[in-house]
């Protein structure tokens, strides 16, 4: 005679394909974040090892998703200043438990913490980033000591987070590690300052923001925007210099990224500052599938 199942039992069999089935969706999900909100680091994505991409598509589906709760889109739906303040905590507060228990209900959380959890991505790294995303909710000027904080918690930790990925498995003494770790984070630091400088006047006219201090985002001048495209390049040249000594399931990958935001810190220096307030500089697609091939062809 079969025995009766106990209430809220599950034959572990049958628990193991829907929870398989589970992280399945979570990462589906995911990946179509990153295919809907960036062309450059989609394609870039593609150049990683089957087994590197979807956890860089996990991590890049919660930090884009957290990042539209400042940018707008909650805004956008009627969520007050201190409603989107209250989403910010609640995801911080969701994802920490994912991180703990290795489970949420939030199908974005879900996938990001068991890449996390695999990696080795801790709240070390969490809590810099969700302090920066609220920091995007105050419309305050940065000072320079507050603009390097929130680089770092808005780029630089993405870059590490990543890192752990890349190097999940492979051998690497403290000092090669500390080298990965900061040219990890000079790439970071250079995406996110060519971003705001290529939107700083649509942050400030839209969202009320001036990231560059001492910096008039409608009436930036050349010499402004040279010195800030001058520290953009030194961290390009920072984190360059430190890429042909990642594993090869990424090197590629990164390589595109940065040969990606190049192009786009050249294209921002050769437009007029004051141009930079009515136009959006853009690498176009047929520029980007050049340099893609031009990374493909020099990895042979």
């Amino acid at each position: 005679m079969t025995r009766p199942l106990e209430r809220g039992s599950v034959p572990a069999l049958a628990g193991a394909r829907e929870l398989a089935l589970y992280e399945r969706a979570a990462h589906r999900g995911a990946a179509v974040v990153i295919r809907e909100y960036s062309t450059s680091f989609g394609l870039a994505s593609r150049l990683l090892a089957p087994q590197i991409r979807p956890e860089i598509e996990n991590i890049y589906a919660l930090v884009r998703v957290a990042d539209e709760i400042v940018d707008g889109t909650a805004a956008a739906a009627g969520l007050s200043i201190a409603q989107q303040r209250e989403c910010l905590d609640a995801m911080e507060a969701e994802t920490v438990r994912a991180l703990q228990r290795g489970y949420s209900s939030d199908l974005v959380v879900h996938a990001f913490a068991l890449s996390a959890r695999r990696a080795g991505i801790t709240a070390e790294l969490l809590s810099p980033f969700f302090a920066s995303m609220r920091r995007d909710l105050d419309p305050a000027p940065f000072g320079a000591e507050e603009l390097r904080d929130y680089i770092y918690g808005s780029a630089e930790v993405i870059g590490l987070m990543c890192l752990r990925v890349f190097l999940n498995g492979e051998y690497i003494n403290d000092n090669e590690r500390r080298r990965l770790e900061h040219g990890a984070r000079r790439l970071g630091a250079a995406f996110q300052k060519i971003n705001f400088l290529r939107d700083i006047s649509a942050d400030f006219t839209a969202l009320g923001r001036r990231y560059f201090p001492g910096v008039d985002p409608l009436a930036i001048t050349e010499e402004q925007k040279a010195n800030i495209v001058a520290g953009i390049r030194a961290d390009l040249f920072a984190a360059d210099a430190v890429i042909p000594r990642l594993p090869a399931s990424c090197r590629r990958a990164i390589r595109a990224a940065s040969a990606f935001f190049a192009e786009l810190t050249d294209r921002v220096d050769a437009t007029p500052a004051a141009a930079l307030a009515g136009q959006r500089v853009r690498v176009p697609g047929p520029q980007k599938v050049r340099i893609l091939a031009g990374v493909l062809l020099r990895s042979r």
